[in-house]
């Protein structure tokens, strides 16, 4: 089809399907992390683990938790780990309801296990909060390592072991758990999470320990050595929306591994509504744009001494920060190509919804079997993950001729002004679902808007709805908003 153009046309096409392949990276990107997962079950740390238990300061930031403290510190008091090594601090940061006396209670019942740590002014966020506990705990010799746990969830009772036993490697300084959507009342947002959490910690992580590489310790549950902690100050970053991540990165940078562990199972309450969900999910993108401009020395430049600079790290961190600005640029070419050579246009955009059907099957499957839990309960979110249109859009891809069949059938007509009128469509379907997602959040407050928010959210996709918060996040650090810590609402749906 190309040599039948111009020089000029040829090349304006052959930059329009370079830009398209660009556009499509976060696609490859996924291909290629799960081609390398199941090098997992054989490249891993499991070989250099062991059965080891350091002394553990378990630090609790607690903010108005009244709901959920006291299962989660009776939970950890339960735990599968020697008693005498295991300490838990509450670090009450100003709490004003029940938080203060609920924790002193499980500190008089149990001594020298239990401490609560007030802290008078508060609000200053969550790293200011870890901190306060740090100082404490560091300052005793005892502490041979640190778990920074939030107050809502709840460990399996070998979580902590099995991620104690990497510390036995001096190498390692880190560990973090798979923290799973626990909720008991679970709606199809929390179901949705729970698939996403599958690919993004059960899938994704295991690739990063098999590339050397953690980009984010889970802020729920992560495992530091008191060696980790002071190489990096002693103390958790501050300035960023995302300590966690900045945390990660700053030990890795150290000198030191960080791992994930698969198999220390943590339950997590999640946000039931689009705006909460919204809410939380900004902060962390906010926190990884701030990041990326902080660590720009960093990208694409390899060292000998962490994997962090290398071009597979780069690449999938990328690939996620800037996902919304590569759909624009595939969209825009494609309707650029369109206009151009709509033959040419047909063919791109079949090559690139044929090879996203292949992933998407590929790593949808492969992902539900790593946690049946969610397999069983979240199945038809794993199905609509991507979302109703871009399974249309798959299924045109792969039958181009049954789309014509059903228009035919349903009594409409294919002209050609018809058929650029839905091609159109097609090929700007991802910034119309990332449009649909930000109208679900706005419907959502609305009477009965829950049922329509629930429905675009379907039709539009999941990742859409991460798509729009990530652009959210570009908006709100262009425009230097306030960037204050806003807290998760908990209540205690987990179940223990």
């Amino acid at each position: 089809m190309i040599d039948q153009l111009e020089w000029w046309q040829t090349a304006i096409v052959i930059v329009l399907i370079l830009c398209i392949l660009v556009g499509t990276l976060p696609v490859i990107n996924t291909g290629l992390q799960f081609l390398s997962l199941p090098m997992h079950a054989f490249r891993n740390h499991y070989g250099k683990a062991a059965a080891h238990h350091p002394n553990v300061a378990v630090i609790i930031p607690a903010w108005n938790e009244g709901l959920v403290i006291g299962p989660a510190i009776e939970r950890l008091l339960q735990l599968q780990y020697p008693e005498e090594r295991l300490r838990i601090f509450v670090v009450d940061d100003a709490s004003t309801d029940d938080t203060p006396d609920i924790v002193r209670a499980k500190a008089a019942q149990h001594p020298g296990r239990v401490e609560h740590l007030r802290r008078e002014v508060g609000g200053q966020g969550k790293a200011h909060t870890l901190n306060h506990g740090l100082d404490i705990a560091l300052a005793d010799p005892w502490t041979e390592a640190v778990l920074i746990m939030d107050a809502d969830v709840i460990f399996a009772r070998d979580a902590l072991r099995k991620l104690t036993r990497h510390l036995a490697d001096e190498k390692v300084g880190a560990v973090t758990a798979y923290i799973a959507e626990g909720s008991r009342d679970r709606n199809y947002l929390t179901r949705f999470i729970g698939v996403e959490y599958i690919i993004g910690q059960l899938s994704a992580r295991r690739t990063q320990n098999v590339l050397g590489a953690i980009a984010c310790l889970a802020g729920g549950a992560q495992l530091h050595s008191r060696a980790n902690l002071e190489a990096i100050g002693g103390r958790i970053p501050t300035g960023t929306l995302a300590e966690d991540t900045m945390t990660t990165f700053e030990g890795q940078l150290k000198g030191r591994r960080a791992v994930f562990e698969p198999y220390a199972v943590v339950l997590a309450e999640e946000p039931r509504t689009i705006d909460a969900l919204w809410k939380q999910r900004l902060r962390w993108a906010r926190g990884n744009v701030q990041l990326t401009s902080i660590y720009k020395h960093l990208w694409f430049r390899p060292s000998p001494d962490h994997q962090l600079g290398s071009f597979s790290f780069g690449l999938a961190w990328f690939t996620i920060l800037l996902l919304p600005a590569f759909m624009l640029v595939a969209a825009t070419a494609l309707v650029i190509l369109l206009i151009f050579h709509s033959d040419i246009a047909e063919f791109v955009f079949r090559f690139m919804w044929i090879a996203a059907a292949c992933i998407y099957l590929f790593s949808m499957l492969y992902s539900v079997q790593l946690d049946g839990r969610i397999g069983r309960h979240s199945w038809r979110e794993a199905i609509m993950f991507p979302g109703l249109g871009a399974l249309i859009l798959m299924a045109i891809a792969l039958f181009p001729w049954a789309f014509e069949d059903a228009v035919l059938a349903l009594g409409g007509s294919l002209n050609d002004d018809t058929l650029f009128v839905w091609a159109l469509v097609f090929y700007l379907w991802g910034p119309i679902s990332m449009l649909g997602v930000w109208l679900a959040r706005a419907v959502e407050k609305l009477p009965g808007g829950r049922f329509f928010a629930g429905l675009l959210l379907y039709i539009c996709g999941y990742g859409s709805l991460l798509c729009a918060i990530t652009v959210d996040s570009y908006i709100k650090e262009w425009r230097r908003a306030d960037a204050s810590w806003i807290k998760t609402e908990k209540v205690g749906r987990v179940d223990s």
